[in-house]
């Protein structure tokens, strides 16, 4: 690529649309997952409209040049990883919302954070549900490319579930809409949920439509503490069973330790395992829900069981459980994953990560989504130690290959980015593998969308 190429897009975009500076360019090289192969790119582009984007992707498409779309960068499994060569696409500068009360809808541009636009629409009394623990920080933009789910999508759903329409941008740089602000359209295929969890494989989404919730009810929660993992992980399977709680969450015992040396909440450092539960039901419904799941814990063997109703000390105990990545990456380096299996195999999964932790000799945490069996197994490694750091590659795979065995899957929110890629033909096999492979040709015939990525 030469400089008078660059030139070109430079002087079809806004001033300051292009970075080429050096240091601002090492820092969009990674997302979370902190890749070791991320490449150096040509530039970084920041664009703040549709129109703008298109023109990146025609001068892309015209150069052959590979575009990797980027969110906030807290992606967790590489799908942000730089290209040598390539640009980053940021759409950190798109940040229009408008809300609309009558269709209770949101039309938001990508670059608004998930707690941005949780707020926005609160103003109007509305409730935007899927909360990735990350909500604080990662973008709508991101959450679209991976499907992201969270704590309470064991009740309400995850991302794709309150996408109504889109507007992406292909690769030779045609704009188009997808779906909008109706809740029953099934004109033509289904292409606005092809885009979401595509991870930017696809197109560049530049305008999402949500479908928003009246509030959420203040829920009533449960803790429960356990000297078993097994056993906390059985008491999941008999409360989905009967009811649908708000959240249902879990934490091994380094996940507790590790919180407790950060939060000082007084935390009970002897448990193997603690479970934090919820039910935002009204009235009697939301009472009986939380004394069924309590009596649940206490008939599975937890050593202690605290419910309460007040709002903040409720919220005290989810803050807990959302500051368990970052409290756990305090103590080494992370390969971080989120395997997901059918519920009844949730016990089979924690169990079995623990075997493959004293085997490869490697602390591993697991922490939760439980209630829908979506699991966050985080390996805790020293990169400066090489022996440490291929035993804790090996069990990031055996992991995915446990999930994989017991019926699950190998990413349940995070996306496949490049880490996870080499398992991805294991788990939906090769027929649905080129398929996969047909409907990226048929998009984007010369794989400049995010190369290397998911699929």
């Amino acid at each position: 690529m030469t400089n008078a190429a660059l030139a070109e897009l430079v002087t079809e975009l806004p001033e300051g649309t292009v970075v080429t500076d050096p240091d601002i360019l090492a820092s969009y090289r990674q997302d979370r997952a902190a890749d070791p192969n991320a490449g150096m790119p040509l530039a970084v582009v920041r664009p703040h409209r549709t129109e703008e984007v298109q023109a990146v992707m025609r001068w892309a498409s015209a150069n052959k040049v590979p575009v990797v779309p980027r969110g906030a960068g807290t992606g967790l499994s590489g799908g942000a990883t730089a290209i040598d060569g390539g640009l980053v696409l940021s759409t950190e500068k798109m940040r229009d919302i408008s809300v609309d009360t009558v269709t209770r809808t949101a039309v938001v541009q990508p670059g608004l954070l998930n707690a941005e636009v949780k707020k926005a629409v609160a103003e109007h009394g509305l409730w935007y549900p899927p909360d990735p623990s990350s909500f604080e920080i990662c973008s709508i933009g991101g959450n679209i490319a991976t499907n992201a789910g969270g704590l309470c999508c064991v009740k309400y759903g995850v991302t794709t579930d309150y996408v109504l329409g889109l507007q992406v941008v292909l690769a030779d740089g045609t704009a188009v809409r997808l779906g909008g602000p109706r809740l029953k359209d099934v004109a033509g295929l289904s292409l606005t949920k092809l885009f979401v969890g595509s991870e930017g494989t696809l197109g560049v989404v530049t305008e999402v439509t949500l479908r928003l919730l009246p509030p959420q009810n203040s829920p009533c929660t449960v803790v429960a503490t356990f000297d078993s993992v097994e056993a906390a992980a059985n008491a999941v399977v008999t409360i989905t069973g009967k009811i649908r709680p708000s959240m249902l969450e879990f934490m091994d015992s380094v996940a507790i330790n590790a919180v407790e040396d950060k939060l000082k909440m007084g935390l009970d450092r002897n448990a193997a395992a603690m479970m934090v539960a919820a039910s935002d039901d009204r009235g009697a419904a939301g009472a009986d829900d939380t004394e069924f799941m309590a009596r649940v814990f206490s008939e599975a063997g937890a050593t202690e069981v605290f419910s309460t109703s007040d709002p903040d000390e409720g919220e005290a105990f989810v803050a807990a459980r959302r500051f368990a990545i970052p409290a756990v990456e305090a103590k080494g380096s992370l390969l971080l994953e989120d395997v997901g299996v059918p519920l009844p195999a949730l016990a089979d999964l924690v169990s079995g990560v623990e075997k493959i932790a004293a085997q490869r000799e490697v602390m591993i945490s697991v922490i939760a989504h439980a209630g829908d069996g979506n699991t966050h197994p985080l390996i805790v490694f020293d990169p400066a130690d090489e022996a440490m750091t291929a035993r804790a590659q090996l069990a990031f795979g055996e992991i995915m290959e446990l999930a994989v065995g017991l019926g699950g899957t190998i990413t349940g929110e995070h996306g496949v980015g490049r880490l996870k890629r080499p398992w991805l033909a294991n788990q939906i096999g090769p027929d649905a593998m080129e398929l996969n492979h047909r409907i990226k040709r048929a998009l984007d015939p010369d794989n400049i969308l995010n190369p290397g990525a998911a699929i």
